[in-house]
């Protein structure tokens, strides 16, 4: 194994790495000061079952990082196949609610309507690393609907996974 050289070649490596990497797609919802607030996240992942807790990473420069910080409780919506624009409406538009069917939760934190599945967490810890944030939240509410396809971030565009062939 060899190091990579420069900065440039390892933040190169880094992102082709996790291109190659398929990640599930979330939207994390906050409540500041009665407005909502959203991103779209593929770092969503199971912490543990015992306690139920479930994590994500956010920037500490996304204008959501504000809500996150100032909120008790954020809620993880994850996505289905049929959410693309869904997604691609919170990773990039200015006014990520418009035009979105949502209604106000426990504590007043955004529920997306329409999610595969959501669940509300209670911050329980939030570590700052530079400039972002791993979120660690304990889940206090739920749901879920009929399970379809889900939406997945790969090679940097959205798609939903094939069935196989085969039955394993």
């Amino acid at each position: 194994m060899t190091d990579i050289g420069s900065e440039d070649e390892r933040l190169l490596v880094f992102r082709q790495a996790f291109r190659q990497h398929a990640a599930g797609v979330a939207i994390i919802t906050a409540s500041l000061d009665g407005a909502p607030y959203g991103f779209t996240a593929t770092s969503l992942a199971s912490l543990s079952a015992a306690p139920p807790r479930f994590t994500f990473n956010i920037a500490t420069t996304s204008m959501t990082w504000r809500a996150v910080a100032g909120s008790e409780l954020v809620a993880a919506h994850m996505l289905g196949g049929h959410h693309s624009d869904l997604a691609r409406q919170f990773a990039k538009a200015r006014d990520r609610f418009d035009g979105v069917a949502w209604h106000p939760g426990p504590a007043g934190v955004p529920l997306l309507e329409g999610a595969e599945a959501w669940l509300v967490g209670r911050i329980h810890r939030r570590f700052v690393l530079d400039n972002n944030a791993v979120v660690v939240a304990d889940v206090v509410d739920g749901g879920f609907t009929t399970a379809t396809a889900p939406l997945l971030y790969h090679g940097g565009t959205y798609g939903t996974p094939k069935p196989l062939d085969y039955e394993i």
